[in-house]
């Protein structure tokens, strides 16, 4: 069986943007708190050489306008970058024009300070659903080629499980023009969909336990996997949201210090590109 080559990928934000934590820290005082992303993130560029390792950094616009030499450092290694939009605001939140002006906004700056059209967009918190498919049509106006905005499971938070689970060409545009939806991966199990794309099951389970289910995706399926996580999630030293909820900071602070020993594992079990090298394959 030929090896398959999976997609890896980073939503560059601090833990301050998180949404779990939107109701326990305003977005007026982001600008006053300690500033930890751009750290964790060269470290993690750091990590992807050793294993030469690329990725696809969807970055929001807030970052990138406050650390512009992160950006060039991420494209000068060879990954991607991509859309997180501006403000980590969830899509199901805002108007059609909302939205289209907190992306374009965020394209604009990436695309400056990278030199690079930027083809790829991630909704925060996944929140993409049957109540604004609209989104894929501003995409498709602000020349996106593809979206990884949607998880089809049952979350509290976000997913949608009717959903397709693999890369879709979506119904929006003409023909000549579609955009490509790349849901975060999962197994199906007597008909139902359980998450293994990364982020907090890959710090709450034992290594060994989230490899299984990678392999099994593979076997399976016989699909690309992609993997998601944040740079805060390898910064056990990060200041504590004492007022967050208390599920909040569960989910957030769970092993934070074992993520980056199996972060370098992963890494070494399987091999990594970009999202826009696994699923364009096109001199975009």
């Amino acid at each position: 069986m030929q090896k398959i080559i999976n997609a890896m990928t980073v939503d560059v934000e601090d833990y301050f943007h998180v949404s779990a934590f939107e109701d326990s820290i305003n977005k007026s005082d982001w600008d006053n708190l300690p500033l930890r992303v751009e750290r964790n993130t060269y470290r993690l560029l750091e990590i992807f050489e050793k294993y030469n390792a690329k990725s696809t950094f969807f970055t929001l616009g807030w970052v990138a306008k406050r650390c512009p030499d992160l950006i060039k450092a991420i494209v000068d290694q060879g990954h991607e970058i991509a859309s997180h939009g501006f403000s980590h605001q969830r899509a199901t939140e805002m108007s059609r024009e909302e939205f289209f002006s907190d992306v374009e906004q965020s394209k604009s700056i990436l695309e400056d300070l990278s030199g690079k059209a930027v083809i790829g967009y991630r909704a925060p918190s996944f929140s993409i659903n049957d109540t604004n498919t609209w989104v894929y049509d501003v995409l498709l106006e602000l020349g996106f080629k593809y979206s990884s905005s949607t998880y089809p499971i049952n979350h509290d938070l976000y997913g949608v499980p009717s959903w397709p689970r693999f890369s879709y060409q979506r119904d929006e545009g003409s023909e000549n023009q579609k955009l490509l939806e790349i849901p975060i991966p999962t197994l199906r199990n007597n008909d139902v969909n359980t998450g293994i794309g990364g982020g907090g099951y890959f710090r709450l389970y034992p290594y060994w336990l989230s490899k299984k289910r990678i392999d099994k995706f593979h076997q399976q399926e016989q699909q690309p996997y992609s993997f998601y996580f944040h740079p805060w999630e390898i910064d056990p030293d990060q200041p504590r949201v004492k007022e967050a909820p208390l599920k909040s900071k569960f989910r957030h602070y769970i092993n934070l210090s074992r993520m980056e020993g199996k972060l370098e594992q992963l890494l070494k079990d399987y091999q990594w590109d970009t999202m826009k090298n696994i699923y364009i394959k096109s001199d975009v």
